[in-house]
Parts: C-alpha cells; sequence; structure tokens
C-alpha cells in the first residue's frame, strides 16, 4: 500500500484507494492487535470482546484480500501484507485524529497537545530539568502537555508510529542515522558509575580500565529497561571479549540490593548503572545518592571513559511548526549557558549562534 504526501484539504492516497467497506474502527482494531500480539490482550486494551474482535479482523482480511496476521502456536505475526497495513494504518489514524484536534481547537474546544515520552530512570537533575522546562514553554504557548512514562528503543518507534509526538531518551549513534521523520538536538553525553568490590585494586585509584571490566562478572539491565544502550554497551566490551555477556539485577529497582548481590558474588562482580553522570567529570554534577548499604562496593569510572550515550530530545518532523519551536527552544535552553533563545527554528543538528 503506497502512502502518498497529505496536503491541506486532501486524503493520503491509502484512504483514496481503500477497499470499499473498511471503517477507521477496522484499523483501530488492527493496530491495538498488532501492539498487543494477542486477540485476548487486544481486546481487553479497546474493550470489546473477543469473538467481535475476530470477527472485525477477518472481515478487514476480506475486504483487503489477503492474509495480514499469521496465527502461530507462539503468538501472532504480520505477513508482509500486514506490515505494510500496519504502517498506514498508523499514519491514516494518526491524520485523523491530529485533524479532528485541529478542528476542534479552531472551535475553541481544546488547546493543541504535545504527547511526550519521559522513559524510567533517566538521571533525576536531566529529566527534572528538561520535563520543567518543556512544560513552561509549552504552557506560554498555550499548548498542553501529556507525559507518557514508557521505555525508547532505538529506533524512537513510538515517535515514528506516531504514538508520541516526542520524547526524551538516548541516542547510542549518530543523529544522522535517525530514521525519517525524526528530528533531535543532543543534551550532552553521559556515562554509567561503576561499582566494585573495595578490596579491588582499581578501587584505590578510582578509575578502572575495560579489560578490568570485562574480566568480572557485571550486573547491567535487563535489556528491555533500554534497549540502545544496553546493545551499544555490550559491543564495546565484546570488541575486548567477545564471549561477554551481562548479568541481569536481581532486583531492578533496588540499587542497594544489587549491590548486595554484587559483593557477595562467587566471584569478582561490578555493577554498571545505565547512563548517570555526565562524560568526563568527575565528581559529576549528576550523580546517584551515596548509599547507606554500599556493602564493601565503591564507585569509580571507567578509564577512558569508553561507555557514554547522548542525552537527546527527539520528535517528530511531522508536527506542526511552533510545536516544533516549543521543542527546540526547550532543548536550547537546556544546553545554554544562558537563556538566550533562537528566534526561529533551524534544521536539525545545527546550532543557533548566541550573542
Amino acid at each position: 500500500m503506497e502512502q502518498a504526501q497529505a496536503g491541506p484539504g486532501c486524503l493520503p492516497r491509502a484512504v483514496a484507494e481503500a477497499p470499499a467497506g473498511i471503517e477507521l474502527r477496522h484499523l483501530r482494531y488492527f493496530v491495538a492487535l498488532a501492539d498487543a500480539g494477542s486477540f485476548t490482550h487486544a481486546a481487553e486494551r479497546i474493550f470489546i470482546a473477543q469473538p467481535t474482535l475476530s470477527q472485525q479482523i477477518r472481515r478487514l482480511e476480506d475486504m483487503v484480500g489477503t492474509p495480514l496476521l499469521q496465527r502461530r502456536h507462539e503468538g501472532l505475526r504480520l505477513t508482509k501484507a500486514g506490515t505494510v497495513l500496519l504502517d498506514a494504518s498508523r499514519n491514516v489514524l494518526s491524520l485523523v485524529d491530529h485533524e479532528v484536534s485541529r478542528t476542534r481547537q479552531a472551535a475553541g474546544l481544546e488547546r493543541q497537545r504535545l504527547r511526550v515520552v519521559v522513559p524510567p530512570h533517566l538521571p533525576d537533575a536531566l529529566a527534572v530539568e528538561t520535563a520543567s522546562a518543556l512544560r513552561s514553554t509549552a504552557a506560554a504557548a498555550d499548548v498542553d502537555v501529556v507525559w507518557m512514562e514508557t521505555p525508547f528503543d532505538a529506533e524512537f518507534s513510538l515517535i515514528r508510529q506516531h504514538r508520541a509526538d516526542a520524547g526524551l531518551g538516548w541516542l547510542t549513534t549518530s543523529p544522522d542515522a535517525l530514521a525519517a521523520p525524526l528530528d533531535v538536538m543532543s543534551l550532552g553525553e553521559f556515562e554509567p558509575d561503576v561499582w566494585i568490590p573495595s578490596s579491588h585494586a582499581a578501587g584505590r585509584r578510582g578509575s578502572i580500565s575495560l579489560d578490568q571490566v570485562v574480566s568480572m562478572d557485571v550486573i547491567h539491565g535487563p535489556r528491555r529497561a533500554e534497549a540502545g544502550t544496553y546493545d551499544a554497551w555490550t559491543r564495546v566490551l565484546r570488541a575486548v571479549d567477545p564471549r561477554f555477556e551481562f548479568t541481569d539485577p536481581p532486583f531492578r529497582h533496588s540499587l542497594s540490593m544489587a549491590l548486595a548481590f554484587a559483593a557477595t558474588g562467587d566471584r569478582p562482580t561490578a555493577l554498571l548503572t545505565g547512563p548517570s553522570v555526565i562524560a568526563g567529570t568527575r565528581p559529576g554534577l549528576i550523580r546517584l545518592p551515596r548509599s547507606a548499604g554500599i556493602h564493601d562496593m565503591v564507585r569509580v569510572s571507567i578509564e577512558n571513559h569508553p561507555l557514554t550515550a547522548t542525552a537527546a530530545l527527539v520528535w517528530s518532523g511531522d508536527l506542526p511548526r511552533p510545536l516544533q519551536q516549543i521543542l527546540f527552544e526547550t532543548a536550547d535552553g537546556v544546553t545554554s549557558p544562558a537563556p538566550a533563545r533562537c528566534a526561529e527554528l533551524v534544521p536539525k543538528h545545527v546550532a543557533c549562534s548566541r550573542s
């Protein structure tokens, strides 16, 4: 299904050429099913009976003229045609929702809004400063912010699939490698803290080499919490030891419990946090608090700073220009040493000049 650019007052070709009988509810059911991964969970999310959902998906397949799903023992899998329709459905539904919102705004029934993802486990100071700046800038422009606390993947799929408008996350590759229509502004480089047994020789000098790190068991993750940095840092460590694997933390939400497990391991064990301190700064401005129960573990840095991630504000380049301007000004304010502002939105990755 080919997606055409939609100008003002015209529908995408995906809608104009849709087979007769397809309704928006069919597309919403299909997207909900693809996201949930099962008929049971999808039916619960959209508050309809499972047999009704199954019947409507079969009807959608009949209207399209081809199977959209492969029903397997291990779960549902989209066919090639289903993958194409899923992408088109997200675009169509996003366009309809956006235009309905614009209609309501024109009638004075609601304000413009930004759906912004703030993943869990970001450094507190970074999250607070960015979210506060965004809230203030949006309020001044008479725009509501809808906050979403959920993890990002490395491709920022929530934004690319139009399920969110913008978000704060970690870049582990060049910003130019991000797929369209994403725009991005970097907020700074961050690196993890490393906790090692106080008896380790590196503990006395406050830093540890990468060779020493891979010789230990390293508690970090799990991968689903932050796949981008997890995979990027795994590649760096495997360049030293191809057999290297992280060990999942026993309790992801408890630093003290993870430190206790590391301190009592059968062999030397380190604990690696997510990005938490400004790269190259010791002590950093954004740090985990020193816990009272550190269990004979000490905090060190990795020599030469090989594990870093770029904090960034990412948004969809398809957003209306005034909303993009809000995001640009927010990012510019967070990174600026002074409260200078650019008068106009500039292309992505181009810094504005300051007087």
